[in-house]
C-alpha cells in the first residue's frame, strides 16, 4: 500500500518537472499552440502545429488584397564596395521602411556561419541577392553569377504578384530558391529529406490572396522544420496556387509592426543555432498594410 502511495505520488511530480522543463526550453519563443487572429484589417496570423512525422511550428501571414490595400517593397540598392546593397535583419528592415510586414528574400553573397563571433555579414555589410532583384525599375542583381537559374516574383506597380513571367518594365522584383506549386500543382520531385526552417511566398488562384509562410527549425523539442515537399503541401492546403520558397535556415524571419513602429519577430529565428537570434540578410519582402 505504503509503495503504491509513493507511485502515485511520483507521476504527479513527474509530470510537474517535465512540464517546467518544457516551459524553461520554450521559454522566449512564440508558445507552440494554434493561433488564429486577425492582426491588421484585412491580415490574418494564422500559427499551425503539428507534431508528426516531426514537430513543425509555422507562422502564416494572409493578405487579403481586397480588404487590405496592401502595397509591397523589396528592398533597395545601397551605395556600398564590394555589393550592391548592406546586410539587414528583417526587424531593422521593417524599421528602417516603415512597412507593417516582413519576411527574409532570396540568398545571397558572401556569405559564412563558422561560429557566433565568425559570421558575415554583420548588420551593414555589403551583399549581393543570388538571383535577379529589382527596386523601382532598378534591377540591381541580375542573377547570372548563379549557375541554377532561380525563380523570381515580379511585383508591379499595382502591386500584382506575378512569378517567372518577366513584365517589358520591370518594377519591383525578387527571386527564390525554388518554385513550390505552378498552376494548382506541386512542382515533381521536390526534396522531402532535408528537414530545415523555411521561408516562402505564395498567391492563390486570382491574386486575391497573398500567403507569407515562416516555419521554425533546428529546435529539437519545439520545431524541427519541414522539408521543400512539407512546405509545399502546407501552401497548397492554405490555398496557393502559385508558390516559391525564398532562403531558409537561418534566415527565415517574420515580423510584423507593433502600434508603435517597432518590429515584433513572429517566429523564432535560429541563426547560428542560437533560438530567437536573427540572421542579417541582402534583401527582404515587405507590405504596407496600415497607411
Amino acid at each position: 500500500m505504503r509503495k503504491t502511495k509513493k507511485i502515485l505520488w511520483l507521476v504527479p511530480l513527474g509530470v510537474a518537472l517535465l512540464a517546467g522543463v518544457y516551459f524553461v526550453f520554450t521559454l522566449g519563443r512564440p508558445a507552440p499552440v494554434p493561433v488564429k487572429r486577425e492582426i491588421y484589417e484585412g491580415v490574418t496570423y494564422r500559427r499551425i502545429i503539428r507534431y508528426l512525422p516531426h514537430s513543425m511550428i509555422a507562422h502564416v501571414l494572409v493578405i487579403d488584397r481586397k480588404n487590405a490595400d496592401a502595397r509591397f517593397l523589396v528592398t533597395p540598392p545601397s551605395e556600398v564596395d564590394g555589393g550592391v546593397t548592406t546586410a539587414r535583419t528583417t526587424s531593422e528592415f521593417l524599421e528602417e521602411f516603415g512597412v507593417q510586414i516582413a519576411i527574409n528574400g532570396d540568398g545571397f553573397f558572401p556569405w559564412w556561419s563558422r561560429s557566433p563571433m565568425d559570421y558575415y555579414p554583420h548588420s551593414g555589410d555589403a551583399v549581393t541577392p543570388n538571383g535577379l532583384t529589382a527596386y523601382d525599375g532598378n534591377i540591381y542583381a541580375d542573377g547570372l553569377q548563379d549557375v541554377r537559374a532561380e525563380p523570381t516574383l515580379y511585383i508591379s506597380r499595382r502591386n500584382e504578384l506575378t512569378f517567372n513571367r518577366q513584365p517589358n518594365k520591370i518594377f519591383h522584383a525578387i527571386s527564390g530558391d525554388r518554385m513550390l506549386i505552378l498552376g494548382g500543382e506541386i512542382v515533381p520531385e521536390l526534396d522531402d529529406l532535408e528537414i530545415h526552417p523555411r521561408t516562402a511566398i505564395g498567391v492563390n488562384r486570382n491574386g486575391r490572396w497573398v500567403y507569407l509562410v515562416v516555419v521554425d527549425g533546428r529546435q529539437p523539442f519545439y520545431s524541427s522544420g519541414v522539408t521543400f515537399q512539407e512546405l509545399a503541401e502546407l501552401l497548397k492546403e492554405l490555398g496557393a496556387h502559385y508558390a516559391m520558397a525564398l532562403d531558409g535556415g537561418g534566415s527565415s524571419t517574420l515580423a510584423i509592426e507593433d502600434e508603435f513602429g517597432n518590429a515584433v519577430i513572429l517566429n523564432s529565428p535560429i541563426d547560428n543555432y542560437i533560438p530567437g537570434r536573427e540572421r542579417p540578410v541582402a534583401n527582404h519582402f515587405g507590405a504596407y498594410v496600415d497607411d
